[in-house]
Protein backbone atom coordinates (compact mmCIF):
# COMPACT_ATOMS: atom_id res chain seq x y z
CA UNK A 1 0.00 0.00 0.00
CA UNK A 2 1.39 3.41 -0.97
CA UNK A 3 1.98 5.95 1.81
CA UNK A 4 -0.31 9.00 1.77
CA UNK A 5 1.05 12.09 0.07
CA UNK A 6 2.68 14.61 2.44
CA UNK A 7 0.36 17.33 3.73
CA UNK A 8 0.87 20.58 1.82
CA UNK A 9 -0.98 22.92 4.20
CA UNK A 10 -0.51 23.05 7.99
CA UNK A 11 -2.89 20.54 9.51
CA UNK A 12 -4.44 19.94 12.87
CA UNK A 13 -3.52 16.83 14.84
CA UNK A 14 -6.90 15.39 13.82
CA UNK A 15 -5.93 15.70 10.15
CA UNK A 16 -2.56 13.95 10.37
CA UNK A 17 -2.74 10.85 8.12
CA UNK A 18 -1.44 8.31 10.62
CA UNK A 19 -0.16 4.96 9.42
CA UNK A 20 1.95 2.41 11.25
CA UNK A 21 4.53 0.53 9.20
CA UNK A 22 6.05 -1.09 12.28
CA UNK A 23 2.59 -2.43 13.09
CA UNK A 24 2.62 -4.49 9.88
CA UNK A 25 5.16 -6.82 11.47
CA UNK A 26 3.76 -9.97 13.15
CA UNK A 27 2.19 -9.64 16.62
CA UNK A 28 5.27 -11.09 18.33
CA UNK A 29 7.06 -7.78 17.76
CA UNK A 30 4.72 -5.66 19.87
CA UNK A 31 1.62 -5.42 21.99
CA UNK A 32 -1.29 -3.29 20.88
CA UNK A 33 -2.67 -1.24 23.77
CA UNK A 34 -4.12 2.12 24.65
CA UNK A 35 -2.21 4.83 26.54
CA UNK A 36 -3.33 5.39 30.13
CA UNK A 37 -5.01 8.81 30.48
CA UNK A 38 -3.55 11.50 32.73
CA UNK A 39 -5.88 13.74 34.75
CA UNK A 40 -6.26 17.36 33.61
CA UNK A 41 -3.30 17.56 31.19
CA UNK A 42 -1.79 20.90 30.23
CA UNK A 43 0.79 22.00 27.66
CA UNK A 44 4.30 22.56 29.04
CA UNK A 45 6.07 23.26 25.76
CA UNK A 46 5.94 22.57 22.04
CA UNK A 47 8.44 22.86 19.21
CA UNK A 48 7.08 24.81 16.27
CA UNK A 49 10.02 23.57 14.18
CA UNK A 50 9.31 19.91 14.93
CA UNK A 51 5.61 20.46 14.25
CA UNK A 52 6.38 22.07 10.90
CA UNK A 53 8.53 19.07 9.92
CA UNK A 54 5.39 16.89 9.86
CA UNK A 55 3.00 19.54 8.55
CA UNK A 56 1.32 20.12 11.92
CA UNK A 57 0.07 23.64 12.60
CA UNK A 58 1.95 24.82 15.73
CA UNK A 59 -1.13 26.84 16.66
CA UNK A 60 -3.00 23.58 17.11
CA UNK A 61 -1.34 23.16 20.51
CA UNK A 62 -3.62 25.90 21.80
CA UNK A 63 -6.51 23.46 21.48
CA UNK A 64 -7.21 21.30 24.52
CA UNK A 65 -8.19 18.40 22.23
CA UNK A 66 -4.64 18.39 20.85
CA UNK A 67 -3.14 18.51 24.34
CA UNK A 68 -5.36 15.57 25.29
CA UNK A 69 -4.16 13.63 22.23
CA UNK A 70 -0.48 14.09 23.11
CA UNK A 71 -1.18 13.23 26.74
CA UNK A 72 -2.50 9.86 25.59
CA UNK A 73 -6.03 10.73 26.74
CA UNK A 74 -7.53 10.73 23.25
CA UNK A 75 -6.59 8.56 20.28
CA UNK A 76 -6.07 10.34 16.98
CA UNK A 77 -7.89 9.05 13.89
CA UNK A 78 -5.97 6.25 12.22
CA UNK A 79 -3.74 5.57 15.21
CA UNK A 80 -3.22 1.96 16.30
CA UNK A 81 -1.03 2.39 19.39
CA UNK A 82 1.51 -0.26 20.32
CA UNK A 83 4.50 -0.94 22.54
CA UNK A 84 7.48 -2.75 21.00
CA UNK A 85 9.47 -5.58 22.53
CA UNK A 86 13.27 -5.61 22.52
CA UNK A 87 16.15 -6.71 24.74
CA UNK A 88 19.61 -5.42 25.40
CA UNK A 89 22.91 -5.20 27.22
CA UNK A 90 22.75 -2.72 30.10
CA UNK A 91 26.08 -1.48 31.47
CA UNK A 92 27.72 -4.33 29.57
CA UNK A 93 25.57 -7.08 31.10
CA UNK A 94 22.90 -9.02 29.22
CA UNK A 95 19.59 -7.85 30.70
CA UNK A 96 17.19 -10.02 28.70
CA UNK A 97 13.79 -8.77 27.63
CA UNK A 98 13.17 -5.04 28.03
CA UNK A 99 10.84 -3.29 25.60
CA UNK A 100 8.82 -0.08 25.61
CA UNK A 101 8.16 0.08 29.33
CA UNK A 102 6.65 3.55 29.17
CA UNK A 103 6.67 4.40 25.47
CA UNK A 104 3.73 3.89 23.15
CA UNK A 105 3.98 4.30 19.38
CA UNK A 106 1.04 6.21 17.93
CA UNK A 107 2.02 5.59 14.31
CA UNK A 108 3.88 7.37 11.52
CA UNK A 109 3.04 10.45 9.48
CA UNK A 110 4.41 12.09 6.32
CA UNK A 111 7.54 14.13 6.98
CA UNK A 112 8.45 17.38 5.28
CA UNK A 113 11.99 17.25 6.66
CA UNK A 114 14.48 14.77 5.18
CA UNK A 115 13.64 11.24 6.32
CA UNK A 116 14.79 7.84 5.03
CA UNK A 117 11.20 6.92 4.20
CA UNK A 118 9.54 10.31 4.00
CA UNK A 119 7.70 9.42 7.21
CA UNK A 120 8.18 10.08 10.92
CA UNK A 121 7.02 7.96 13.84
CA UNK A 122 5.26 9.63 16.78
CA UNK A 123 5.85 8.05 20.17
CA UNK A 124 4.49 9.00 23.59
CA UNK A 125 7.00 8.60 26.43
CA UNK A 126 5.39 8.30 29.85
CA UNK A 127 1.94 7.21 28.64
CA UNK A 128 1.39 4.45 31.19
CA UNK A 129 2.01 0.79 31.87
CA UNK A 130 2.81 -1.68 29.11
CA UNK A 131 3.60 -5.41 29.27
CA UNK A 132 7.28 -4.40 29.23
CA UNK A 133 7.21 -2.02 32.21
CA UNK A 134 8.72 -4.61 34.55
CA UNK A 135 8.90 -2.93 37.99
CA UNK A 136 8.20 0.55 36.61
CA UNK A 137 4.98 2.55 36.60
CA UNK A 138 5.03 3.44 32.90
CA UNK A 139 5.27 7.15 33.64
CA UNK A 140 7.83 9.87 33.05
CA UNK A 141 8.30 12.87 35.31
CA UNK A 142 8.22 16.53 34.39
CA UNK A 143 11.93 17.19 34.97
CA UNK A 144 13.18 14.42 32.69
CA UNK A 145 10.54 15.19 30.05
CA UNK A 146 11.62 18.83 29.87
CA UNK A 147 15.27 17.81 29.65
CA UNK A 148 14.59 15.38 26.80
CA UNK A 149 12.40 17.91 24.99
CA UNK A 150 15.02 20.66 25.14
CA UNK A 151 18.02 18.47 24.36
CA UNK A 152 16.39 16.71 21.41
CA UNK A 153 15.71 20.04 19.76
CA UNK A 154 19.11 21.44 20.79
CA UNK A 155 20.91 18.49 19.19
CA UNK A 156 18.87 18.89 16.02
CA UNK A 157 19.90 22.54 15.84
CA UNK A 158 23.54 21.53 16.34
CA UNK A 159 23.26 19.30 13.26
CA UNK A 160 23.72 16.04 15.18
CA UNK A 161 21.49 13.11 14.11
CA UNK A 162 18.77 12.74 16.73
CA UNK A 163 15.21 11.91 17.51
CA UNK A 164 13.16 15.07 17.93
CA UNK A 165 10.62 16.23 20.48
CA UNK A 166 7.25 17.59 19.44
CA UNK A 167 5.86 18.60 22.82
CA UNK A 168 5.64 17.97 26.55
CA UNK A 169 2.28 17.65 28.29
CA UNK A 170 2.14 17.76 32.09
CA UNK A 171 -0.33 16.83 34.80
CA UNK A 172 -0.63 17.37 38.55
CA UNK A 173 -0.74 13.59 38.97
CA UNK A 174 2.01 12.46 41.34
CA UNK A 175 4.37 9.55 40.72
CA UNK A 176 7.02 8.27 43.10
CA UNK A 177 10.71 8.48 42.38
CA UNK A 178 13.13 9.36 45.19
CA UNK A 179 10.37 11.81 46.16
CA UNK A 180 6.87 12.43 44.75
CA UNK A 181 7.03 14.22 41.39
CA UNK A 182 4.48 15.36 38.85
CA UNK A 183 4.02 13.25 35.73
CA UNK A 184 4.45 14.28 32.10
CA UNK A 185 4.34 12.82 28.62
CA UNK A 186 6.89 13.76 25.94
CA UNK A 187 6.06 13.16 22.28
CA UNK A 188 9.16 11.93 20.47
CA UNK A 189 9.70 11.81 16.72
CA UNK A 190 12.06 9.69 14.59
CA UNK A 191 11.88 7.78 11.29
CA UNK A 192 12.18 4.64 13.44
CA UNK A 193 12.78 3.66 17.06
CA UNK A 194 14.24 0.23 16.16
CA UNK A 195 17.34 -0.38 18.29
CA UNK A 196 20.34 -2.67 18.37
CA UNK A 197 18.48 -4.46 21.17
CA UNK A 198 15.56 -5.12 18.84
CA UNK A 199 17.81 -7.54 16.94
CA UNK A 200 19.46 -8.91 20.06
CA UNK A 201 16.02 -9.90 21.35
CA UNK A 202 15.42 -12.40 18.57
CA UNK A 203 19.02 -13.63 18.44
CA UNK A 204 19.19 -14.51 22.14
CA UNK A 205 15.74 -16.11 21.99
CA UNK A 206 16.93 -18.22 19.02
CA UNK A 207 14.11 -17.05 16.78
CA UNK A 208 15.83 -16.63 13.46
CA UNK A 209 12.65 -16.19 11.44
CA UNK A 210 11.75 -13.06 13.43
CA UNK A 211 15.36 -11.88 13.21
CA UNK A 212 15.16 -12.17 9.43
CA UNK A 213 11.79 -10.39 9.31
CA UNK A 214 13.15 -7.44 11.30
CA UNK A 215 16.26 -7.17 9.15
CA UNK A 216 14.16 -7.26 5.98
CA UNK A 217 11.83 -4.60 7.42
CA UNK A 218 14.69 -2.26 8.30
CA UNK A 219 16.46 -2.72 4.96
CA UNK A 220 13.27 -2.32 2.93
CA UNK A 221 12.15 0.85 4.71
CA UNK A 222 15.37 2.62 5.65
CA UNK A 223 18.20 1.16 3.56
CA UNK A 224 16.60 0.12 0.25
CA UNK A 225 19.85 0.77 -1.61
CA UNK A 226 21.33 -2.24 0.22
CA UNK A 227 18.89 -4.71 -1.34
CA UNK A 228 21.16 -5.09 -4.35
CA UNK A 229 24.16 -6.09 -2.22
CA UNK A 230 25.48 -9.64 -2.36
CA UNK A 231 24.81 -9.87 1.37
CA UNK A 232 22.28 -7.18 2.36
CA UNK A 233 22.49 -7.89 6.09
CA UNK A 234 26.28 -7.61 6.03
CA UNK A 235 25.85 -4.32 4.18
CA UNK A 236 23.35 -3.22 6.82
CA UNK A 237 25.81 -3.92 9.63
CA UNK A 238 28.56 -2.09 7.75
CA UNK A 239 26.35 0.98 7.24
CA UNK A 240 25.04 1.06 10.82
CA UNK A 241 28.63 0.73 12.06
CA UNK A 242 29.65 3.68 9.88
CA UNK A 243 26.77 5.83 11.10
CA UNK A 244 27.44 4.96 14.72
CA UNK A 245 31.14 5.82 14.41
CA UNK A 246 30.27 9.17 12.85
CA UNK A 247 27.71 9.88 15.57
CA UNK A 248 30.29 9.17 18.29
CA UNK A 249 32.70 11.60 16.61
CA UNK A 250 30.00 14.28 16.61
CA UNK A 251 29.21 13.69 20.28
CA UNK A 252 32.88 13.94 21.24
CA UNK A 253 33.49 17.07 19.16
CA UNK A 254 30.60 19.01 20.71
CA UNK A 255 31.23 17.61 24.21
CA UNK A 256 27.94 15.73 24.50
CA UNK A 257 27.68 12.79 26.90
CA UNK A 258 24.74 10.40 26.59
CA UNK A 259 25.07 8.75 29.97
CA UNK A 260 23.40 5.40 29.22
CA UNK A 261 24.82 3.84 26.05
CA UNK A 262 23.11 0.49 26.54
CA UNK A 263 22.43 -1.49 23.36
CA UNK A 264 18.70 -0.88 23.81
CA UNK A 265 19.45 2.85 23.57
CA UNK A 266 21.33 2.61 20.27
CA UNK A 267 19.45 3.52 17.09
CA UNK A 268 19.64 1.32 14.02
CA UNK A 269 19.60 4.58 12.03
CA UNK A 270 22.56 6.14 13.84
CA UNK A 271 20.45 8.67 15.73
CA UNK A 272 20.84 9.99 19.26
CA UNK A 273 17.85 8.52 21.13
CA UNK A 274 16.61 7.96 24.68
CA UNK A 275 17.82 11.08 26.44
CA UNK A 276 18.20 10.33 30.12
CA UNK A 277 21.11 11.45 32.33
CA UNK A 278 22.90 13.30 29.52
CA UNK A 279 25.21 16.28 29.85
CA UNK A 280 27.34 18.72 27.89
CA UNK A 281 30.97 19.04 28.93
CA UNK A 282 31.65 22.13 31.01
CA UNK A 283 35.00 22.15 32.87
CA UNK A 284 36.87 19.75 30.61
CA UNK A 285 37.66 16.34 32.05
CA UNK A 286 37.94 13.41 29.67
CA UNK A 287 36.91 11.06 32.48
CA UNK A 288 33.80 13.03 33.39
CA UNK A 289 30.77 10.83 34.17
CA UNK A 290 27.48 12.64 33.61
CA UNK A 291 25.31 9.80 34.96
CA UNK A 292 25.47 9.45 38.73
CA UNK A 293 24.09 5.91 38.39
CA UNK A 294 27.20 4.91 36.39
CA UNK A 295 29.38 3.99 39.35
CA UNK A 296 32.07 2.30 37.24
CA UNK A 297 32.38 5.08 34.66
CA UNK A 298 31.51 2.79 31.76
CA UNK A 299 29.87 5.67 29.90
CA UNK A 300 32.31 8.45 30.78
CA UNK A 301 33.09 10.97 28.03
CA UNK A 302 36.38 9.35 26.97
CA UNK A 303 34.74 5.91 26.85
CA UNK A 304 31.96 6.78 24.41
CA UNK A 305 33.83 5.96 21.17
CA UNK A 306 34.90 2.57 22.56
CA UNK A 307 31.40 1.79 23.83
CA UNK A 308 29.94 2.75 20.46
CA UNK A 309 32.23 0.15 18.90
CA UNK A 310 31.37 -2.43 21.60
CA UNK A 311 27.69 -1.92 20.84
CA UNK A 312 28.29 -2.42 17.12
CA UNK A 313 29.98 -5.73 17.92
CA UNK A 314 26.92 -6.69 20.00
CA UNK A 315 24.75 -5.91 16.96
CA UNK A 316 27.12 -7.92 14.78
CA UNK A 317 26.73 -10.91 17.11
CA UNK A 318 22.95 -10.64 16.79
CA UNK A 319 23.11 -10.45 12.98
CA UNK A 320 25.69 -13.24 12.60
CA UNK A 321 23.10 -15.97 11.78
CA UNK A 322 21.83 -13.86 8.88
CA UNK A 323 25.25 -12.76 7.62
CA UNK A 324 26.51 -16.32 7.59
CA UNK A 325 30.05 -16.40 8.95
CA UNK A 326 32.28 -14.71 11.50
CA UNK A 327 34.87 -13.38 9.04
CA UNK A 328 32.29 -11.53 6.96
CA UNK A 329 30.70 -10.11 10.09
CA UNK A 330 34.04 -8.92 11.46
CA UNK A 331 34.87 -7.33 8.11
CA UNK A 332 31.63 -5.33 8.28
CA UNK A 333 32.65 -4.06 11.72
CA UNK A 334 36.25 -3.32 10.83
CA UNK A 335 35.62 0.17 9.45
CA UNK A 336 34.50 1.62 12.80
CA UNK A 337 37.87 2.92 14.02
CA UNK A 338 38.88 4.46 10.71
CA UNK A 339 35.51 6.14 10.18
CA UNK A 340 35.49 7.52 13.72
CA UNK A 341 39.01 8.92 13.49
CA UNK A 342 38.48 10.46 10.05
CA UNK A 343 35.26 12.17 11.13
CA UNK A 344 36.65 13.32 14.48
CA UNK A 345 39.78 14.73 12.79
CA UNK A 346 37.64 16.58 10.25
CA UNK A 347 35.44 18.02 12.98
CA UNK A 348 38.46 19.14 15.03
CA UNK A 349 40.04 20.77 11.99
CA UNK A 350 36.81 22.70 11.52
CA UNK A 351 36.60 23.61 15.20
CA UNK A 352 40.18 24.92 15.02
CA UNK A 353 39.51 26.83 11.81
CA UNK A 354 42.08 24.85 9.86
CA UNK A 355 41.33 24.88 6.14
CA UNK A 356 44.01 22.36 5.19
CA UNK A 357 45.46 19.13 6.58
CA UNK A 358 49.10 18.64 7.57
CA UNK A 359 50.85 15.48 8.69
CA UNK A 360 51.54 16.75 12.22
CA UNK A 361 48.06 18.14 12.91
CA UNK A 362 47.35 15.19 15.17
CA UNK A 363 50.15 16.31 17.48
CA UNK A 364 48.66 19.81 17.71
CA UNK A 365 45.23 18.37 18.53
CA UNK A 366 46.63 15.92 21.08
CA UNK A 367 48.58 18.74 22.74
CA UNK A 368 45.38 20.80 22.92
CA UNK A 369 43.43 18.05 24.67
CA UNK A 370 46.33 17.51 27.10
CA UNK A 371 46.20 21.24 27.84
CA UNK A 372 42.43 21.12 28.35
CA UNK A 373 42.76 18.12 30.65
CA UNK A 374 45.41 19.80 32.78
CA UNK A 375 43.55 23.10 33.13
CA UNK A 376 39.83 22.18 32.91
CA UNK A 377 38.54 25.25 31.03
CA UNK A 378 34.92 25.31 29.94
CA UNK A 379 34.83 23.23 26.75
CA UNK A 380 32.16 25.17 24.86
CA UNK A 381 33.46 28.62 25.81
CA UNK A 382 37.05 27.70 24.97
CA UNK A 383 36.32 26.84 21.36
CA UNK A 384 34.00 29.81 20.95
CA UNK A 385 36.63 32.22 22.29
CA UNK A 386 39.33 30.56 20.23
CA UNK A 387 37.51 31.87 17.18
CA UNK A 388 38.32 35.39 18.38
CA UNK A 389 42.09 34.77 18.34
CA UNK A 390 44.02 37.19 16.16
CA UNK A 391 46.99 35.91 14.26
CA UNK A 392 49.29 38.88 14.89
CA UNK A 393 47.94 40.21 18.18
CA UNK A 394 48.69 37.88 21.11
CA UNK A 395 47.65 40.68 23.43
CA UNK A 396 44.03 40.08 22.42
CA UNK A 397 44.21 36.57 23.89
CA UNK A 398 43.48 37.66 27.48
CA UNK A 399 39.86 36.37 27.67
CA UNK A 400 41.16 33.05 26.34
CA UNK A 401 44.30 32.97 28.53
CA UNK A 402 42.18 33.66 31.60
CA UNK A 403 40.53 30.27 31.18
CA UNK A 404 43.85 28.54 31.99
CA UNK A 405 45.59 28.20 35.33
CA UNK A 406 48.86 27.46 33.53
CA UNK A 407 49.04 30.48 31.23
CA UNK A 408 52.58 29.77 29.97
CA UNK A 409 51.40 26.35 28.83
CA UNK A 410 48.53 27.99 26.95
CA UNK A 411 50.91 30.52 25.42
CA UNK A 412 53.15 27.72 24.22
CA UNK A 413 50.28 25.89 22.55
CA UNK A 414 48.85 29.12 21.12
CA UNK A 415 52.26 29.83 19.58
CA UNK A 416 52.22 26.45 17.81
CA UNK A 417 48.63 27.08 16.71
CA UNK A 418 49.53 30.49 15.26
CA UNK A 419 52.45 28.99 13.36
CA UNK A 420 50.11 26.38 11.90
CA UNK A 421 47.62 29.07 10.88
CA UNK A 422 50.34 31.15 9.21
CA UNK A 423 51.44 28.19 7.11
CA UNK A 424 48.04 28.17 5.43
CA UNK A 425 47.84 31.99 5.28
CA UNK A 426 44.78 32.03 7.51
CA UNK A 427 42.84 35.31 7.66
CA UNK A 428 41.28 36.32 10.99
CA UNK A 429 37.85 37.41 9.74
CA UNK A 430 37.04 34.44 7.53
CA UNK A 431 38.48 31.98 10.05
CA UNK A 432 36.37 33.50 12.83
CA UNK A 433 33.21 33.14 10.71
CA UNK A 434 34.01 29.48 9.92
CA UNK A 435 34.77 28.65 13.54
CA UNK A 436 31.67 30.36 14.91
CA UNK A 437 29.59 28.36 12.42
CA UNK A 438 30.72 25.07 14.00
CA UNK A 439 31.53 25.98 17.61
CA UNK A 440 28.24 26.67 19.41
CA UNK A 441 27.87 29.54 21.82
CA UNK A 442 24.81 28.00 23.47
CA UNK A 443 24.37 24.41 24.67
CA UNK A 444 21.91 22.90 27.13
CA UNK A 445 23.87 23.23 30.36
CA UNK A 446 22.40 21.36 33.31
CA UNK A 447 21.82 24.52 35.31
CA UNK A 448 19.87 26.14 32.47
CA UNK A 449 17.63 23.09 32.27
CA UNK A 450 17.23 23.12 36.06
CA UNK A 451 16.09 26.75 36.10
CA UNK A 452 13.48 25.97 33.44
CA UNK A 453 12.35 22.85 35.33
CA UNK A 454 11.94 24.64 38.65
CA UNK A 455 9.83 27.36 37.06
CA UNK A 456 7.76 24.75 35.24
CA UNK A 457 7.13 22.94 38.52
CA UNK A 458 5.45 26.20 39.62
CA UNK A 459 3.40 26.25 36.38
CA UNK A 460 5.57 28.93 34.78
CA UNK A 461 6.52 27.49 31.39
CA UNK A 462 8.00 30.70 29.99
CA UNK A 463 11.60 29.65 30.61
CA UNK A 464 11.07 26.38 28.73
CA UNK A 465 9.97 28.41 25.72
CA UNK A 466 12.78 30.98 26.05
CA UNK A 467 15.47 28.35 26.43
CA UNK A 468 14.14 26.42 23.46
CA UNK A 469 14.31 29.59 21.37
CA UNK A 470 17.94 30.17 22.37
CA UNK A 471 18.97 26.57 21.70
CA UNK A 472 17.37 26.59 18.26
CA UNK A 473 20.10 29.08 17.18
CA UNK A 474 23.19 27.75 18.97
CA UNK A 475 25.77 29.34 16.67
CA UNK A 476 24.27 32.86 16.59
CA UNK A 477 25.57 35.60 18.88
CA UNK A 478 22.11 36.52 20.28
CA UNK A 479 23.31 39.57 22.31
CA UNK A 480 19.97 39.74 24.12
CA UNK A 481 20.55 36.21 25.42
CA UNK A 482 24.24 36.55 26.34
CA UNK A 483 23.67 35.29 29.88
CA UNK A 484 22.67 31.86 28.54
CA UNK A 485 26.30 31.39 27.47
CA UNK A 486 27.73 32.19 30.92
CA UNK A 487 29.75 29.81 33.01
CA UNK A 488 27.57 27.77 35.38
CA UNK A 489 27.02 29.30 38.82
CA UNK A 490 28.56 27.71 41.92
CA UNK A 491 25.29 26.01 42.89
CA UNK A 492 25.29 24.09 39.61
CA UNK A 493 28.16 21.89 40.84
CA UNK A 494 25.72 20.11 43.17
CA UNK A 495 23.34 19.10 40.37
CA UNK A 496 23.15 15.37 39.72
CA UNK A 497 21.43 13.48 36.94
CA UNK A 498 20.82 9.74 37.08
CA UNK A 499 18.72 6.97 35.56
CA UNK A 500 15.82 7.88 37.86
CA UNK A 501 13.18 9.60 35.76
Amino acid sequence: MNAPEPILQPASAEQLPLGNAFGTLPPAFFTRLQPTPMPSPYLVGASASAAASIGLDPGDFQRQDTVEAFAGNRILPGSEPLAAVYSGHQFGVWAGQLGDGRAILLGDVPARAPSPTGRTELQLKGAGLTPYSRMGDGRAVLRSSIREFLCSEAMHALGIPTSRALCVVGSDMLVMRETPETAAVATRMAPSFVRFGSFEHWFYNERQDELRLLADHVIERFYPELRASDNPVEALLREVTRRTAELMAQWQAVGFMHGVMNTDNMSILGLTIDYGPFGFMEAFDARHICNHSDHQGRYAYHMQPKIGQWNCFALGQALLPLIGDVDTTQAALANYGEVYQERFDALLHAKLGLASVEEDDGKLIDALFALLQANHPDYTLFFRRLGELRLDDPGADEPLRDMFIDRPAFDAWAGQYRERLRREASEDGSRRARMHAVNPKYVLRNYLAQVAIEKAQDKDFSEVARLLSVLEKPFDEQPENEHYANLPPDWASSLEVSCSS
